[in-house]
């Protein structure tokens, strides 16, 4: 048998690994204008923004070292790789806050909403996408406050709302979002290329789809609002019932050729390279799929039961075997703000952790069965651990130190519980993002 948890760790690394933009980038380079004094201007944002614009460079600069080019992407703070020796900073890299924006966020979207403005259909646009790129790429709409703007993003966050509704939400109060971006861009040439994050690998939801036709209205973005009971401001509930908010619903200015939109690394190709990499060590693997959403506790549920049948011989699965799945989870934050008052510690974990302990519990300690839930950026909501790990023996340890699983679901604290049993998952910011990543070990 595999020593588990590296096993684990080994799979984690190999899917991380096949998103990086690295390794993935280079069969999507666009070729340079061909006119001369014509422009190419590299934008983006995203977790992953920092790595895609190194490496296009590098690859730019190997390929077309006398092509101009510039330009300007944003990532979350502490997520921008170590600069590789040769690279002169063409494309500048500014670091701001997610999942709540911040003032350095917002100063960035303006200066690259600014950096595409006179283009012409001789002119290049590349924009590098990928996942929280909605928080960092911020920009908002007339009648909204900065300050409106975070208070709105971070309820979202707290209601259960799945990305694709955030996301909607987001496109219709901004000003750079939902196709906006590419509308600016005017009749230049404009090629996406892309990390995808979420289910269904929709480019219109990824970072909020700043290069992509919208086909969410602002009726769908209040329906979302008024479903999670998140408040606005008269002036802005006004704006969207008039329709005054709408997204751009078609995108035809790029005169010289249709705009381009490349997957360049999707969940579902970093889990099909984990279960090759589990093959290779001789362990069958299954992958559920890519595409999993759902309250984290409630998925958790739902995995420990195929991996208890796996484990009694019930399933089309056969054990000893790993079961892999990714997606994106929701947690709704259950603790209000009057227990934290009262003197109830504030729950510390995200999504990943949140299925460990919905995992753990529903096991209840059952022999042979190991898993590790993780998110491929590294972060976990918004600590510093990608994930955490679940043993046959969690609960045990757990009862042992006084650490109990139905509290600490209670308060979402699933951060304090793993740190308690040194089953937390430390890897740093990946510089890539293709979302959750579960893989469940059942030795038979």
């Amino acid at each position: 048998m595999q020593d588990p948890r590296e096993f684990l760790k080994h799979l984690y690394g190999v899917a991380v690994k096949r998103a990086q933009p690295a390794h993935t980038l280079g069969a999507f380079m666009p070729e340079p204008p061909s006119k001369a004094g014509a422009r190419t201007v590299v934008v983006g944002a995203g977790k992953a923004a920092g790595a895609m614009a190194q490496s296009f460079e590098q690859l730019w600069l190997e390929r077309y070292p006398d092509a101009p080019m510039s330009g300007m992407v944003v990532t979350r703070y502490g997520h921008t790789p170590p600069t590789p020796v040769g690279l002169s900073g063409k494309i500048k890299i500014v670091e701001a806050a997610h999942p709540v924006p911040d003032a350095a966020g917002l100063a960035a979207a303006e200066e690259i909403l600014q950096s595409v403005q006179g283009l012409t259909q001789d002119d290049l646009v590349v924009c590098l996408i990928s996942g929280g790129g909605s928080s960092l790429l911020t920009l908002p709409c007339e009648d909204l406050s900065f300050p409106e703007k975070q208070a709105i993003n971070q309820a979202l966050l707290m209601s259960g709302a799945n990305i694709g509704e955030m996301n909607c939400v987001r496109k219709h109060l901004s000003r750079i979002k939902g196709g906006r971006l590419a509308a600016a861009c005017g009749a230049a040439r404009m090629v996406t290329l892309a990390i995808s994050d979420v289910p269904g690998d929709d480019v219109s939801v990824i970072a909020s789809g700043p290069t992509v036709v919208d086909e969410t209205t602002c009726a769908d973005a209040l329906a979302i609002l008024s479903k999670y009971a998140i408040s606005l401001s008269a002036n802005l509930d006004k704006a969207l019932r008039a329709g005054a908010l709408e997204t751009p619903k078609v995108l035809g200015l790029q005169a010289s050729s249709p705009a381009q939109i490349h997957l360049i690394a999707t969940p579902q190709q970093s889990l099909e390279a984990a279960a090759d990499a589990a093959r290779a060590l001789g362990v069958t693997a299954y992958i559920l799929s890519d595409e999993i959403e759902g309250e984290s506790r409630e998925v958790a549920k739902v995995h420990a039961a195929v991996a208890i049948s796996t484990q009694r011989g019930r399933s089309s699965f056969k054990a000893p075997c790993v079961i892999l799945s990714g997606g994106e989870t929701t947690v709704t934050v259950r603790q209000t703000k009057q227990q934290v008052a009262e003197g109830q510690a504030k729950g510390k974990g995200g999504r990943a952790g949140e299925f460990c302990l919905g995992l753990a519990q529903a096991l209840n300690g059952a022999a042979g069965i190991y898993a590790l839930a993780a998110d491929t950026d590294g972060i976990d909501g918004v600590e510093d651990n990608a994930g955490a790990f679940v043993m046959p023996d969690t609960l045990e340890r757990a009862s042992q130190q006084g650490l109990g699983v139905s509290d600490h679901l209670a308060r979402n604290d699933s951060y304090r519980f793993f740190a308690g049993l040194n089953d937390l998952h430390m890897t740093g910011p990946t510089h890539t993002n293709v979302n959750d990543f579960r893989a469940i070990y059942v030795t038979g």
